[in-house]
Formats: C-alpha cells, structure tokens, sequence
C-alpha cells in the first residue's frame, strides 16, 4: 500500500499525453486494486453477524480477519518476482480469477474453518495483483509527469479503499445477509477479467535468480505458527501443541533469517536495517497498520456489542476518520516537500498515539464523540505514514537496491494489518479473558447465552472495554517510542526530493 501511496519522483520532464487507452485502462487496473485494499478491512464490522451466523471460537475469529492479510504480506515479494518472469498482466489475470473465486466461498462458507480458508485463498491472489497492477500501470503511461498523476490517483483509490471498507460493509451489512460483503467483489473481477485484454499490454522484466522457494514456505509457515502460539495462549491459556507450535515458528524465521544471508538472490535483504533511517520507515509501515486494524476490528464490536448501535450508523460514525486520511495521503507529499520526511514522520507517530488515547474515556455507556475524534486525529498519522514510507526506505538505500527496498517496505504494511489483528486483538481477548465472567470466549458469544443476568452482560461489557483500553495504551506507547527514534535517528537534512 505504501509504496503506491507517494509522488514519482527524479522523473525527466516530456510532454507526451496518454491517450484515451491509457486512462481507461487505469480506471480497469484500479477495481482489483480497491478490492484487495477494501478486503483488508471490510470485515471489521461484519464480524459481529458472522459470529452469530457461523458461531467462531474467539482464536478462529482472528484468523477470519488476519489470514487474509497474512497470505498477502508472506507472497507480496515472491509474486512480485514471478510477475516480472512471467508477465504481470498473465499474472493479474490469473490472481483476478482465483480472486473472484475466493470471493465467492467465503460468501457462502458454512463453517469457519472453510471461510478462513477462502480468506486465505483470497489473499494469494491478492499477494498477485498488488505488485502487478502497479508494473502495468507504469507500462501506460509512458510520460513521466502523466505517470505521477496516474500513480497519485492510484495511490488515493487505494488508500480510500482500505479507509472506507468498514463503512462499505456496514452498508451492505444493513440490507443483506454477511456474505454480501464478499459477493460485491465478483461484479468488479467480471469487468477487470473482461477489459483487461483489451486494454492492458504484458510487461516482463528479464531478472537473475529464482524465487527461493524454501524462504517462501519457511517465512510464511513461521509466521503462522508464532501467530497461532499467541492466539490460543490468549484465548484459552497454555497448552503443550501451542507452545510447541509457537517454538517452532520462532525457530523457522530464524533460520529463515539466517538462510538469506547466504542466497545470491535473497527473497529479503535484512543487510539493509543496518541503516537507522531504513529500519524507521520500515516500523513505520508497520506500526501504524497494526494499530489502525486493531483499533477499527475492536471499536467496531465496541459500538456494536457494547452501545447497541446499528451496524449502518457504526459505518457512519467511521466516514470522519476514512476522510481525514483519504485526504492526508494525498496532500502529505506536498507538505513534505516544505517540512521534510523526518518531521513528517515524527507528526505520524504522535499524532496516532494522541489518537488512540482518546479511546480511553470510552465506556459501557458511553464514547461515540471520543470514537469520532480518535479516529480523525490518528488518521493523519496513518495517511503520513501511507504516503511517505516507501520514499523515505528507498531514499535510505543505494539505488541498486531501492527495489528490495520498496518491497519490503509494501510486505511491512500488510504484515502489518494482519499483526494489529493477531497480536493486539489477542492482548484484547485476554483481558477479556482475565477479567470477564468467563462464561465464553468473546464479547458477543457471552451476550447470546440465554437467560444472561444483566450484572454478567455488563462486567464482560466492562471487560471488552478494558481490553480495548489496553491495547490503545500499549499502541499508543509504541508510537511516541517510534516517534522519539525518528527524531534521534532521521537527520534534520532529511527531504523529500520531488520531481517538481
């Protein structure tokens, strides 16, 4: 996400116009492209209605919404790689397909193990389309200054898509079964499968090498089970499969690590965190997408389970902050070229911490203002960080290696969605488990229990706001630690170097 959320930059200026193909074309790349942003986060609010229809247990509910993220993140870099042998329209086409398809089993899965598992589909083929779109979007428009307004107007859709997910579901979501939100996506794959040929030429790059395959299967695996080794210790206490689980994830991505020393062509270059500035901008596509994907998930059950609002209303209530960053991605680079990336991406991390400490006043009866507010005032930090991360890892680096450099920056955003998720919404439900009655696993399974006292319904309300407390403390506080390393760390020299 946040490598197409930036200005071109170090471009010739010509004046060649595309022509009518070419837009055209940008519109049709640009539908897949809001899919898989929209997919990233447009269960938020649809969880409540899928665990009363397919009943989850609190571990699976998190992976319903994080293995989609997860597949994405792991396969970002090696379809990046085979797009490039193979023919990234190939490639688009192929991942457009399974896509679709993907789509269409989740919105009909009886059971959460089949949902999970189409969600995962879904993200393999949106690991496809991510690194594609982009190549061949590039390919139409050949004049460097027509190519930065084609890209920001890419990068806008899709920083859109990933805001306005939320409120998408919770309109659809008002008048349809939970599957609509899943269905909406064949319409789109329909027109892109039929226009694409048309309009959209192949584009190859001839590279050395070959995706590693071992470091795919090893980082992907690891990442899986350190997750679930977490998951299941939050939701249901220890337990010796888990534990196992979890050491020998720990164990792949070391040796993961350490295998990528030795590859000619490694599928990551852990050599580039030795520089100070890097290693920021690459928590920074992070950080900030665990936090806005924690907060979203968990504010949504909040207004929903806890306030007893309806579902198109809690979708409203999410317009103010999608607006906020919609429109500071945009403008953000503009801005940096005055104040430089360094105070930009200070303004960042502290303004998304000031953000999610006003989810503090929250409670059982009350904090939809302070909702309002948290997610205005953290949505310039996530838009800041959406524009201005990749330029700031690519800047870091020799330019013989500003390509790994963007796409790891990209893998460390989607990673990023999915651990929000995986490791704050377990810190959530073990609060919740701690402190609540202890008559079920989530907020919303303790509330369907027949014949509830209304004293048990509001300690586990009382316990779910707890959990949602903490983890915007504990994010909070990660961000102004991040943002005091980039004042250490970012030189005050530091600046965004535009075309302009």
């Amino acid at each position: 996400m946040i490598t197409v959320c930036r200005t071109v930059v170090g471009m010739a200026q010509q004046h060649n116009s595309p022509g009518l193909r070419a837009w055209a074309g940008l519109l049709v790349v640009l539908g897949p492209v809001l899919l898989v942003s929209m997919d990233g986060s447009i269960l938020f609010l649809a969880m409540p209605r899928i665990g009363q229809a397919l009943t989850p247990s609190a571990d699976q509910a998190l992976w319903i919404l994080d293995s989609y993220g997860f597949a994405v993140g792991s396969l970002l870099i090696a379809f990046g790689n085979i797009g490039d042998r193979y023919g990234r329209l190939r490639l688009l086409m192929i991942g457009a397909t399974v896509f679709g398809l993907a789509s269409a089993g989740a919105a009909f899965a009886p059971t959460p193990e089949l949902l999970i598992t189409a969600r995962a589909l879904m993200g393999v083929a949106g690991a496809t389309l991510l690194p594609s779109a982009l190549a061949v979007l590039s390919e139409l428009f050949t004049d460097p200054r027509q190519r930065a307004r084609a890209i920001g107007i890419f990068a806008a859709a899709f920083a859109a898509g990933f805001a306005i997910g939320p409120v998408l579901g919770g309109v659809l979501l008002e008048r349809f079964w939970w599957g609509s939100v899943f269905l909406i996506n064949l319409p789109v794959i329909g027109l892109f499968l039929v226009f694409a040929p048309i309009l959209l030429r192949e584009v190859r790059t001839v590279r050395t090498g070959r995706v590693d395959v071992v470091s795919v299967v090893t980082s992907a695996a690891g990442l899986l089970l350190a997750v679930y080794a977490l998951k299941h210790a939050a939701t249901e206490g220890l337990a010796a499969v888990p534990v196992l689980a979890g050491v020998a994830g720990v164990a792949l991505l070391v040796w993961f690590a350490r295998r990528q020393r030795h590859l000619e062509h490694p599928l990551m270059e852990f050599t580039l965190f030795r520089d100070r500035v890097f290693t920021v901008a690459i928590i920074t596509g992070l950080l900030p997408l665990a936090a806005w994907s924690a907060a979203a998930y968990l504010a949504g059950i909040y207004l929903q389970s806890v306030l007893a609002l309806p579902v198109l209303r809690t979708a409203l209530l999410a317009l103010p902050g999608a607006a906020v960053l919609t429109v500071t991605c945009v403008v953000t680079p503009f801005v940096v070229d005055r104040v430089g990336k360094r105070a930009a991406l200070v303004t960042c991390h502290f303004a998304i911490a000031a953000g999610l400490l006003f989810l503090l006043p929250a409670t059982t009866t009350g904090g939809i203002g302070w909702y309002v507010a948290s997610t205005v005032i953290a949505g310039v930090g996530y838009g800041i960080s959406f524009a201005v991360v990749a330029d700031t890892a690519v800047g870091a680096v020799p330019a013989e290696r500003a390509g790994s450099a963007g796409a790891i920056a990209e893998t460390s955003n989607e990673i990023g969605n999915a651990l929000g998720i995986a490791l704050l919404g377990s810190l959530a439900a073990l609060v919740f488990r701690v402190g609540g009655p202890d008559l079920a696993p989530t907020l919303g399974e303790t509330l369907e229990i027949q014949g509830l006292a209304p004293g048990v319904a509001g300690e586990a309300k009382e316990a779910f706001v707890s959990g949602l407390h903490w983890v915007a403390v504990v994010a909070a506080v990660l961000h102004a630690g991040l943002g005091g390393l980039a004042l250490r760390w970012i030189p005050r020299t530091e600046r965004h170097l535009s075309g302009v």
